[in-house]
């Protein structure tokens, strides 16, 4: 979150240099926004993002080598304080749903307004979301479709027990190393198991793999 009293810093991450310095200069005219550096590729745009630390970063959903959700989530992986807008010519309710689900903090699509561009980097830079009225009712929709077809929601504690079953480790192990005993860890996994529908520790891990919760 940035103060009001000084300007939001930004990277902006666009292959296409022509709409890229477009959304530079309109972000710049504001007043309210410094741009400190323009990436053409996700790995420049995640490598200016470390070295520069802004308090937004701008990206195109389709940018090469590591897209605009590859980028979201090295930046919630690694802790950055930065928080991450993707622009995008796709308004796929799935797409959407997926790039908030990574974590980042808002989603536009590439037609909107430099007016709209603008406001909506200052709303993420304030610790706000972001997503277009007209991509809200999909989101909606998304997010139902995937709670009926996937109820699971892992707690902490389940989450810990799953990624020591992927790492090998025993439920002896787990109780040590999470300073429980091993009859709440035995509870923790028995109810892991019925959220994913599965008896034993493989079966555990290769469901949470193919539903994307180790990745």
């Amino acid at each position: 979150m940035t103060s009001s009293s000084r300007q939001v810093t930004v990277v902006v991450a666009d292959d296409h240099p022509v709409f890229r310095e477009g959304v530079t200069r309109g972000l710049q005219l504001s007043g309210k926004i410094e741009v400190l550096a323009e990436a053409a590729d996700g790995e420049q745009a995640l490598a200016a993002i470390r070295e520069l630390k802004p308090d937004v970063a701008l990206l195109d959903y389709r940018i090469p080598k590591l897209d605009g959700i590859a980028v979201v989530h090295a930046v919630v992986r690694d802790q950055l304080p930065t928080r991450t807008l993707l622009l995008s010519t796709t308004t796929d309710s799935a797409v959407v749903f997926r790039a908030i689900e990574e974590g980042a903090c808002g989603y536009l699509a590439k037609d909107a307004k430099r007016s709209e561009i603008v406001h909506a980097v200052l709303k993420v830079a304030h610790g706000k979301r972001v997503v277009p009225e007209e991509l809200a009712g999909g989101l909606v929709d998304q997010i139902r479709l995937r709670a009926d077809r996937d109820p699971a929601v892992l707690s902490e504690r389940e989450r810990q027990v799953l990624h020591g079953f992927a790492d090998g480790k025993s439920i002896p192990q787990l109780a040590e190393e999470l300073f429980l005993g091993a009859s709440t860890v035995k509870t923790h996994t028995q109810r892991l198991y019925e959220k994913l529908g599965v008896s034993d520790r493989a079966a555990a891990v290769a469901e949470a793999m193919r539903r994307g919760l180790l990745e």
